[in-house]
């Protein structure tokens, strides 16, 4: 870990400064982005071998994996940690932070109220006023326990220097990445006390080309403990899945976030209310996820199931495969089509000729295979089993997440 003053940090000049990803609904390793179309996370061997032998079949269902890069901890004169990676090539330009990146402007009032003596900011402004028993409960964790609209207890992390409410689309964010990008520097700051350079995945943004991205993060399969895991982590893995729809349906909901066009936010859920589902709950969470809070996007039904037959295809065909602990997004745009590209027609009329001017005549979807950090399969390294035949816990779940959305189909 390198941790020096800016005035003495050369590479901050040219490398490039590591954002928040406001768009991570899970998982617990911080994913930041590098770039427009770039994130990054901290780097384990298992995973990146895991991309480096990419069957072809599934390398439409993940993101497009870029390479590593080495990534420094900095801090400034103020106090401020940042995380700066080393550009790719020489030829590269210097990364240039906007001031008005809404990741930016909440990180750094993060930064603010937990840097010590208060300002304007205080801390029961972050934490909801049931929750704030301890001090050592980060303040962004106690945000992600509250059910409510986000929006309500963050607006004013985004106001502008006079005091003013920013945009509609920048009062509103999912809290989690901020929660594991705090919990990352802290574990930096912590255990690597010595000087230390870190390496770091870099993979596709997948949502770059949505303006409001919705995302539903599943963990797929019945069991999520690899092989190497502790007896402890073992047992607390199988209790989890054992007290939520994993066990009975081969999934549960691990973070959720869903544009409300009526209310101009983001609804989000987190892994915690995730684990609280009962069968009938998921169900309805999973309507919620594709209710923009007008009403139900039902033409988005279609693209999904017939996504999710071709991973089904897929994962039976990969002998050896176990996913363990590994996701499933599934991303829509808040934005409609009626609302890009077809002004002020009839609201029926409008879907209509959105549905005929699309591929297909079906609306843009995206399913996306995430976190392989305990992926094993035959001739992965230091593997302790070799499975025969495809998943059967990850498919178990894929066949139960396209009967509910059949039923919802049928239903609406």
């Amino acid at each position: 870990m390198v941790v020096q003053n800016s005035a003495d940090a050369g590479d901050s000049r040219v490398g490039v400064q590591l954002e928040p990803f406001l768009h991570q609904v899970g998982g617990h390793l911080s994913v930041m982005k590098y770039d427009e179309d770039t994130v990054c996370k901290p780097l384990i061997s298992q995973e990146q071998r895991f991309y480096e032998s990419l069957p072809p079949a599934m390398k439409r269902f993940t993101p497009q994996y870029k390479g590593t890069i080495t990534v420094h901890l900095l801090k400034d004169s103020l106090g401020h940690l940042s995380l700066v990676a080393n550009p790719l090539n020489e030829n590269r330009e210097p990364f240039k932070v906007s001031t008005e990146s809404a990741a930016v402007a909440i990180w750094q009032t993060l930064q603010q109220t937990t840097s010590g003596s208060g300002g304007a900011h205080t801390l029961s402004q972050w934490q909801h006023s049931q929750l704030a028993h301890s001090l050592k409960e980060s303040q962004a964790t106690a945000l992600l326990r509250s059910e409510f609209h986000l929006s309500t207890h963050v607006s004013s992390l985004v106001e502008d220097p006079d005091g003013n409410q920013a945009q509609d689309e920048r009062k509103s964010f999912n809290p989690w990445g901020l929660h594991c990008h705090q919990a990352h520097l802290t574990r930096l700051c912590t255990e690597y006390p010595e000087n230390k350079r870190h390496r770091f995945l870099l993979l596709e943004n997948v949502v770059s080309q949505y303006k409001y991205p919705c995302i539903l993060d599943l963990k797929m399969g019945t069991r999520q403990h690899g092989d190497d895991a502790s007896e402890e982590k073992k047992a607390r893995h199988m209790t989890k899945c054992a007290q939520s729809t994993s066990a009975c349906l081969g999934m549960r909901i691990c973070g959720m976030q869903v544009y409300q066009i009526d209310k101009k936010h983001f609804l989000c859920k987190d892994k915690y209310y995730g684990r609280k589902l009962k069968v009938e709950g998921f169900r309805q969470a999973l309507y919620q996820f594709l209710h923009n809070g007008t009403r139900l996007r039902t033409e988005l039904l279609e693209p999904i199931q017939r996504q999710l037959q071709a991973l089904l295809s897929v994962i039976r065909s990969q002998s050896s495969y176990r996913f363990y602990s590994s996701s499933l997004l599934i991303i829509y745009d808040g934005q409609e089509l009626m609302e890009r590209t077809l002004g002020g027609q009839h609201p029926q009329e409008a879907l209509q000729t959105a549905h005929s001017n699309s591929p297909g005549g079906l609306a843009k979807v995206d399913i996306r295979m995430i976190d392989f950090a305990h992926t094993t399969y035959k001739g992965s390294w230091n593997e302790h089993t070799t499975y025969d035949g495809p998943d059967p816990g990850y498919i178990f779940g894929l066949e139960n997440l396209i009967q509910i959305l059949q039923d919802i189909q049928e239903k609406k």
